[in-house]
């Protein structure tokens, strides 16, 4: 399949951060072949192509990777709002969570897989905690493969006595489950489907378990996440149950702390922590919305930048947010950065695009193929019309698409070269029909509650 995108103001995120007004890119299948500004070989590319797309009202950029949620939390939102991360977990998500079937498992993957794909991810890393069923991963993934999302499933686990028993999992049950993926998904769907795995947190997984379950990503050579300091209460409980260390340098004690690890959230980290992270090359994910949502605090992300660590932005799980809205975490994360540190300065546009795409790609294990839109890199874009009231008439692109941009305002988007949403609808799946079984099946889970 040969595509022609033809007069989109395009935001590169290339190294020179090159932005090109009416320019053109042509991909063949799933790659980029060309990119410039040339209307004498667009002409020339029009007759060869099998589709031209025309994007004069649109900015191009390359597609963003929402790097931590939780997608069963689709089925979630807005159950409980207003309560701290504690009780809004024991009182609502694992309770409401233990209840659901593979069959709703998939469901909530599938809108939440459209959610992104509408709102501006192309990508997306799902942490999926509930395993009550070894066919939830399954579910995950097809619902991954149906929608058209280049998707990431970190299969999730605890296995400490301190956590939810209907959660817990046993030491073989988790290695096994991971291995079966890997051999079963991982790669499939044209190389859209990737596995990645993590522990659930810092107090729900025994010490042996961080050892083997790290060591087993380094062997099959996939990502590792945990969630990291989400709160101050997670950072007094570990303590308590671990002489006195605070999360990261728990983490740098297990051996778990290297380029391949990604820490969601990393909120309450002291100036030590920040210098294990530096030496050690993990990477944050930052979700300020739901940080805010939950009233967790303000990840020290400026001083992370600085410092050389590698940062990607996520939304959390739509249950603490209660979006998935990747355009509009861009916004949010720099305005709550400016004002909590009193510096108008703090981010550049490029800065916030650079967390949101590099970042993002390097969540996913795939820097050197994502998030860039240049010859050689996977075709994986989202084009997002500019020609709105709250976005027209626009000086800078890459400010619209940081500062007025929002989900509703994305066009098309592009994953592996093929157009899985066009004029803001998908080309995949039935929206209504998905839209009244997601409602059904939410009601009679929370019936039996």
């Amino acid at each position: 399949m040969k595509t022609l995108i033809k007069n989109p103001w395009i935001v590169t995120m290339n190294e020179n951060y090159d932005i090109i007004r009416n320019g053109y890119v042509y991909v063949e299948d799933a790659e980029i072949k060309e990119v410039g500004k040339d209307d004498v070989r667009a002409a020339q590319l029009e007759m060869v192509v099998d589709e031209v797309v025309e994007a004069g009202n649109m900015i191009l950029m390359p597609g963003i990777v929402n790097s931590h949620t939780h997608m069963f939390q689709t089925f979630i939102r807005g159950l409980a709002d207003d309560k701290h991360l504690f009780p809004w977990l024991s009182e609502e998500v694992w309770p409401f969570s233990a209840l659901m079937t593979e069959d709703d498992i998939y469901y909530a993957a599938l809108i939440g897989s459209l959610e992104n794909l509408k709102t501006g991810a192309t990508g997306c890393l799902d942490q999926d905690y509930v395993n009550t069923s070894l066919g939830n991963g399954d579910k995950v993934f097809k619902a991954m493969m149906d929608s058209g999302i280049r998707g990431n499933l970190c299969r999730t686990f605890g296995n400490y006595e301190t956590y939810f028993e209907n959660l817990r999992e046993n030491d073989e049950r988790i290695l096994e489950d991971i291995k079966r993926l890997h051999s079963e998904w991982n790669g499939k769907a044209d190389g859209r489907l990737s596995l990645s795995a993590g522990a659930i947190n810092s107090w729900a997984v025994t010490p042996d378990l961080f050892r083997k379950s790290k060591q087993l990503t380094k062997d099959l050579g996939l990502k590792f996440q945990v969630h990291t300091s989400e709160d101050e209460d997670v950072v007094t409980k570990t303590a308590a149950m671990f002489d006195g260390l605070r999360n990261v340098e728990l983490f740098d004690k297990f051996g778990i702390l290297d380029e391949d690890t990604s820490l969601a959230h990393a909120i309450w980290l002291d100036d030590n922590e920040l210098d294990i992270l530096e030496r050690t090359g993990a990477q944050v994910v930052h979700c300020p919305v739901a940080n805010c949502y939950l009233a967790d605090g303000i990840a020290r992300i400026p001083e992370m930048r600085k410092r050389g660590i590698p940062v990607a932005l996520g939304t959390d799980g739509p249950g603490s947010n209660n979006s998935q809205e990747m355009l509009g975490t861009l916004k949010f994360t720099a305005c709550l950065h400016k004002v909590n540190t009193m510096d108008s300065q703090v981010f550049s546009n490029r800065e916030i695009l650079e967390m949101a795409t590099h970042g993002g790609a390097k969540a996913i294990g795939m820097e050197d193929s994502l998030g860039v839109i240049a010859p050689g890199y996977k075709a994986d874009m989202i084009l997002v019309d500019y020609k709105k009231p709250h976005i027209s008439p626009v000086h800078k692109a890459d400010s619209a698409l940081v500062y007025n941009a929002n989900g509703g305002d994305v066009d098309t988007v592009f994953v592996n070269g093929e157009i899985v949403v066009r004029g803001g609808k998908s080309t995949k799946i039935d929206e209504a029909a998905l839209y009244e079984e997601c409602q059904q099946r939410i009601e009679f889970i929370k019936s039996r509650m």
